[in-house]
């Protein structure tokens, strides 16, 4: 599987119009094979839909030019009969009238439908896509997530995904409709007067290269103004997050702060400024050309009157009036090929997504783990190496075995790096082992149900994760039917019950942002009741106490002896004083279990145990210096 750290974050369409840049972002996306055939089976259930919505789009476009059409008939047929030598015939007058009010009230009644459909068909898919990129990162193994950006996934979930609504309005109506309304506006014109279709369709590349140069200045500037959005966003992330505001508070640099977002800010504004001056020269060259264009039209006219061609002013004005309509689907045609080539790019992200293949999945005769032999975990001859790593490099594990019998209290220790945090992610088969085999209740994981194994273990880590909800909420997520009773019970074993009791909300205290409201040593002990309320046969504790002060840890670790009692327990400890009393230490050094035994056994053995024990008593025994 490819690596997927690098890439874009942003994704999707790019703001403000830059053709450049955007065309540089559809350069970055995937080949995906038969990507056609994939867009087509998403709207595959909505094809009835859609056949109505593309039939919508070419009705309304042509009925788009049969008004200016009907004006013709009305000024000559009904205002000015006989060239005005007749006086107006109001019943044709009123018909023909009456025949441009329905074209009108059905074309309007037709976009609203078409709007309806496309909204909800792109929306439907677009939906039913989320979710099914959501599910599937769900079921994406850890090391994915360790080397992508959180941002880089956020944006296909965000951006490429939400995008998708867009397609059919954005690219498909787009296309068709525009190009229906060109030709349809083309054959109306040559109907009324090829002469003036001539000189109309010479003066048109003039005012679309006039568009498209303001277009691009626009798209600049647009650019350059989402840029500066983004960057008073990303320092309102940083300094009004939680952390950002302590970190700015402790080093008093509220003032720099505060000058660093002003700063951008009045970018902003002088941004704004152009962007909306841009605006006005770009409509004012707008209305200028819509004005001389008829202009020019009407001296033609004049012209072919003067050389005897029969030329009405019905005629006149239902040319003028097609002319106009022909311009801005003309410069919506001179996109087409960036927007099918933005669509396709905006699918192609997500299906790179979708074609990434889980590396834990269940063997189709994987089997549930055996109730009766919970508690066996054991590794045989273990060899890891992460997917990431140079091929070539040492491995983290080598030739690692050992085994823990049900409800044993197993701690392992060693320096930064020995891999001991890897163990405990192999162990629940969180990753795959490179060689050999780990077994869980006498099975290799392999073999195992994959949801069927993590239920039988629960996870304590260094970094507790709490949602912003309340604490029952929190709890809940290891058990969402549990009733009060329990979660009182489950936070009494974990010794947090008291602080939560002592809160004005109890146990529907918000804990806010990543539990930012609560202590570390609180947050630590609703993590592991949550644990508790799961109630596993085997428990991880990754050190769960090294980011916690003495007095904290004291508590915790109580907390964590009382969640152990009775279950196989595997201890990631940097503290040793935590584990003194394990029932067995493996003790890991560089990928290696180089000692194995008791806390008294290991200080006998007068090896590397021995040696940090000693090292972590003599840090401790010093004194804090009294300047």
């Amino acid at each position: 599987m490819r690596g997927m750290g690098g890439g874009h974050g942003r994704g999707g369409r790019v703001s403000g119009g830059d053709a450049a840049a955007q065309r540089a972002e559809n350069a970055t996306a995937p080949r995906i094979p038969n990507l056609l055939g994939r867009i087509a089976e998403l709207f595959a259930p909505w094809r009835v839909q859609l056949g109505i919505t593309v039939a919508l789009v070419l009705i309304g476009a042509a009925l788009s030019v049969a008004p200016p059409l009907l004006t013709q008939r009305a000024f000559d047929l009904g205002l000015f009969p006989d060239n005005g030598q007749s006086p107006p015939n109001l019943p044709v007058l009123l018909a023909l009238v009456g025949l441009m009010i329905a074209l009108w009230l059905a074309s309007s009644a037709l976009g609203v439908w078409q709007t309806y459909l496309t909204a909800r068909i792109g929306n439907s898919v677009m939906g039913a896509l989320r979710v099914k990129l959501f599910s599937h990162l769900q079921a994406m193994e850890l090391g994915f997530f360790t080397r992508t950006k959180t941002g880089v996934i956020q944006s296909r979930l965000a951006n490429d995904v939400g995008g998708v609504a867009n397609v059919l309005s954005n690219t498909v109506q787009s296309v068709i409709g525009n190009t229906v309304t060109v030709i349809a506006a083309l054959v109306a014109m040559l109907l009324l007067s090829w002469q003036m279709t001539v000189v109309a369709i010479i003066l048109l590349p003039v005012l679309v290269i006039a568009q498209r140069r303001v277009g691009q200045v626009r798209a600049r500037i647009a650019t350059q103004t989402q840029e500066s959005l983004s960057q008073m966003t990303a320092i309102t992330q940083e300094t009004l997050s939680v952390s950002g505001i302590l970190l700015a508070k402790s080093f008093n640099q509220q003032p720099t702060e505060i000058r660093r977002y002003s700063d951008e800010n009045t970018n902003q504004i002088r941004l704004q400024v152009r962007q909306a001056m841009s605006g006005q020269w770009f409509f004012a060259l707008v209305s200028v050309f819509l004005s001389v264009i008829p202009a020019i039209i009407y001296l033609v006219a004049a012209w072919l009157i003067f050389r005897g061609v029969p030329v009405t002013a019905g005629t006149i004005v239902a040319f003028t009036t097609v002319q106009a309509r022909l311009m801005f689907p003309l410069m919506g045609l001179l996109r087409v090929a960036l927007d099918l080539q933005t669509s396709s790019a905006l699918f192609a992200r997500i299906f790179e997504y979708l074609d990434l293949v889980p590396a834990i999945t269940d063997r189709p005769d994987a089997r549930e783990v055996v109730p009766a032999r919970l508690g066996h975990v054991g590794f045989e001859d273990v060899v890891f190496r992460y997917p990431d790593a140079p091929a070539d490099g040492d491995a983290t594990l080598r030739g690692v075995s050992f085994r823990i019998e049900p409800g044993q209290y197993a701690a392992f220790v060693g320096p930064s790096g020995a891999g001991k945090t890897t163990v405990s992610y192999l162990a629940p088969r969180l990753y795959d082992v490179s060689e050999g085999r780990v077994t869980f209740a006498g099975d290799d994981v392999r073999e195992l149900r994959h949801a069927s194994l993590i239920g039988a273990v629960g996870i304590v880590s260094q970094e507790t994760y709490l949602f912003h909800a309340t604490i029952a909420e929190n709890l809940r997520y290891a058990k969402p039917d549990a009733t009060q009773e329990e979660l009182e019970a489950a936070a009494r074993a974990a010794n947090i019950h008291d602080t939560i009791a002592s809160f004005p909300e109890g146990y529907d205290t918000i804990v806010g942002e990543r539990g930012y409201r609560l202590s570390g040593g609180e947050k630590q002990r609703v993590a592991i009741a949550r644990v508790l309320l799961k109630d596993p046969a085997v428990l991880i504790l990754d050190e769960a106490t090294s980011a916690l002060d003495t007095v904290s840890e004291r508590i915790v670790q109580t907390a964590l002896d009382s969640a152990a009692r009775g279950r196989t327990t595997i201890a990631i400890a940097h503290r040793l004083s935590t584990v003194v009393n394990a029932d067995v230490i493996f003790v890991v050094d560089a990928g290696r279990i180089v000692e194995r035994g008791t806390h008294q056994e290991l200080l006998r053995a007068e090896g590397v145990y021995a040696r940090l024990f000693a090292e972590q008593l003599a840090a401790a025994a010093v004194p804090e210096r009294v300047d």
